[in-house]
């Protein structure tokens, strides 16, 4: 079986964490690197989760690059501790890098993602699953990446849901609309794993009962998980302990794509204004010249749910 490389562009983030465990956990996937972001918490917060993530899953062999810091315009807004924790990991009190001698590599992510597609042209899957900071950045840097990219996969953004963060507007875009605009405009192969699919994906407390009783990877996450269950609970009033499954539904995209299924339409951003963030989709095909993006807007999502769970249980 040929194995997809990725890297992995994250703001690790509990959601984060299950996704990165996800892949290390699936055989279809080979993780050749991380890049952070801010986002969920700040850069300093979220690289120093991303090693610690490795460490846990004795795959410190994985480079980390550390990445943007605020967005490329706007100045950095609230991060998403009321979600994940003072930690960005569920308040386990992950506050120091668990082995001071694991450090992220030298060169910055933008750089690190600008040569390391070029060095592997129509090789590496781009999955981007925080702010689009860094890749915007890579296409400054490097231009040609749009064409040398295998795929570039993002979770963010919406076409027929409601923001979760404004009336219109998801998370990881309305964090930096400039780069999500640079992004959307730029000829990416792209897919856009938004909440139209996202928030179909529920996991709730059987999940995570049966993932407490499975192994090191299952246990992990089950112990980060009741904050973040508990911030569903506070802002949607999920019951049983419902999550929306964001981030690992976008790596279960990567895994198997035949469980999603999208159309192809011209997407904008806006970037200011009462829409900020709002991914805007020419759903009739008329209006929008921009390049086609693959809107995923049907999800199988009883097995999307199951694939998460039994990946996770597995190790």
């Amino acid at each position: 079986m040929s194995r997809k490389r990725i890297l992995f562009d994250t703001d690790p983030g509990v959601d984060d964490a299950m996704a990165l465990l996800l892949a290390l956990a699936s055989p279809e996937i080979e993780v050749i690197g991380v890049t952070t972001v801010f986002g969920n918490s700040t850069i300093a917060a979220t690289t120093r989760n991303a090693l610690n993530l490795l460490h846990f899953a004795e795959r410190a062999d994985i480079p980390v690059a550390r990445g943007a810091a605020r967005p490329m315009v706007l100045p950095l807004q609230r991060t998403a501790e009321h979600v994940h924790g003072d930690d960005a990991m569920g308040n386990i009190g992950w506050h120091d890098v668990l082995d001071p001698n694991l450090k992220p590599i030298e060169v910055p992510a933008a750089q690190f993602i600008a040569e390391t597609i070029m060095a592997h042209p129509g090789a590496i899957t781009l999955l981007a699953v925080g702010p689009l900071t860094n890749l915007a950045l890579a296409l400054q840097l490097e231009p040609r990446i749009v064409q040398a990219v295998r795929e570039v996969v993002i979770m963010g953004g919406s076409v027929s849901m409601p923001g979760n963060v404004s009336p219109v507007a998801e998370a990881n875009i309305h964090a930096d609309p400039h780069a999500a605009a640079m992004v959307f405009n730029a000829g990416f192969p792209l897919t856009m794993v938004g909440l139209d699919v996202t928030m179909q994906v529920k996991m709730d407390d059987n999940d995570f009962a049966r993932l407490r009783a499975a192994g090191r990877f299952g246990k992990f996450v089950a112990q980060i998980a009741p904050f973040y269950q508990e911030a569903h609970r506070r802002r949607y009033g999920y019951p049983n302990g419902q999550i929306d499954t964001h981030d690992p539904s976008a790596m279960a995209y990567v895994i198997d794509p035949t469980l999603f299924e999208g159309e192809h339409w011209s997407v904008v951003v806006a970037t200011e204004g009462p829409a900020q963030g709002m991914t805007i989709a020419d759903r009739r095909r008329r209006f929008l010249d921009t390049p086609p993006v693959n809107c995923l807007m049907r999800v199988d999502a009883p097995r999307v749910a199951q694939l998460i769970v039994e990946r996770l249980a597995s190790v």
